[in-house]
């Protein structure tokens, strides 16, 4: 069978087609143009070069592949709101129209965010109401999903929408970029680090995925991915942080970060400067998002295979093997 994966370059992308291919599928990934693509080349993937926000530098892509996974996002946590749609709305519509009458599977990489954020998501479930928050990175995912959902039943294309929690594991986003962030400047918990990480590690997530692809259970179906992780933001951030001899100075209450964010937005965002703080990240560390997992666990059979020592062991040695501090970085 043939797979297409979009976003392949990416953290999630590539750990994804990296196990199809183990799997014995085809898989041909896209990538920009200018995107390195050495890595999946040597495992035997098919290289699509394309952009996402182009339709016609995507003709072809979905010729004779069964099942689409659209991971292809922008998954900074700032930029405007146009920013946002072009990839995750514009792109996602893009693909849709390529796959009609070709494609008879289309996995969609959401996320919890899609809930919408600033609240807590504890015990939420897959039937909960979706709310706009007013981050671009949340009220597009929203959109995506009805996008996704609207165009697959009118044209007879199976889908299934995967909201994974936070994602770690060697390289993720919640590892370097965090890791930068301590370089940067000071790092403050945001309310006392107290609540739960909510995370979800990047080998059980891709083996939750491929069970969606692979399960009549699971067409139409939306599933969410969290392991039952007890370590904390707080936990997480001093153990991350020791790795390379920092450690958070200060608190913030969740509102304080909340409006410091916000501010930051507005008065950074237009000028392509990075915020020091966003609203999406106050909301991820100062909320509870423990989200209920268990619809994938019984429709599916999916458990945490991967166990939290294992998963910051390997974490851990990734830092020590292949993490440089901007300032290192070439």
């Amino acid at each position: 069978m043939k797979v297409l994966v979009t976003g392949t370059g990416g953290f999630i992308g590539y750990h994804l087609a990296k196990e199809l291919v183990n799997r014995g599928y085809q898989v041909r990934g896209l990538f920009l143009p200018n995107e390195d693509a050495g890595p999946c080349e040597k495992m035997g993937i098919e290289i699509f070069r394309g952009d996402l926000t182009i339709p016609e530098s995507l003709n072809g892509i979905t010729q004779e592949i069964d099942t689409v996974y659209h991971l292809a996002t922008r998954t900074l946590d700032w930029g405007t709101r146009k920013q946002f749609e072009a990839v995750m709305v514009d792109g996602t519509r893009n693909l849709l129209l390529h796959s009609k009458g070709k494609s008879k599977r289309f996995i969609y990489a959401s996320s919890i965010a899609a809930f919408g954020v600033g609240r807590d998501l504890a015990g939420a479930n897959e039937e909960s109401p979706q709310i706009e928050c007013g981050i671009p990175y949340c009220d597009t995912k929203i959109i995506a999903e009805k996008t996704v959902k609207t165009f697959c039943r009118s044209h007879g294309i199976a889908y299934t929408i995967v909201r994974p929690s936070n994602v770690i594991g060697p390289g993720s986003v919640w590892v370097r970029e965090i890791l930068d962030a301590f370089f940067r400047g000071p790092f403050p918990k945001i309310n006392g680090g107290k609540e739960p990480g909510a995370f979800v590690y990047v080998t059980n997530l891709v083996d939750g995925m491929i069970r969606c692809a692979e399960s009549e259970k699971a067409v139409d179906r939306i599933y969410l991915f969290r392991d039952d992780y007890p370590i904390t933001w707080g936990e997480y951030l001093d153990t991350i942080s020791g790795f390379v001899g920092k450690k958070t100075i200060g608190n913030l209450s969740f509102t304080s970060a909340w409006f410091l964010g916000s501010v930051c937005e507005k008065l950074l965002t237009p000028f392509g400067i990075r915020p020091p703080i966003t609203r999406l990240a106050a909301a991820i560390m100062g909320k509870n998002n423990n989200v209920d997992a268990s619809r994938a666990k019984e429709e599916l059979g999916w458990s945490t295979r991967i166990p939290q020592d294992q998963a910051m062991k390997e974490i851990h040695e990734w830092v020590l093997e292949s993490y440089r501090f901007p300032g290192k970085r070439r």
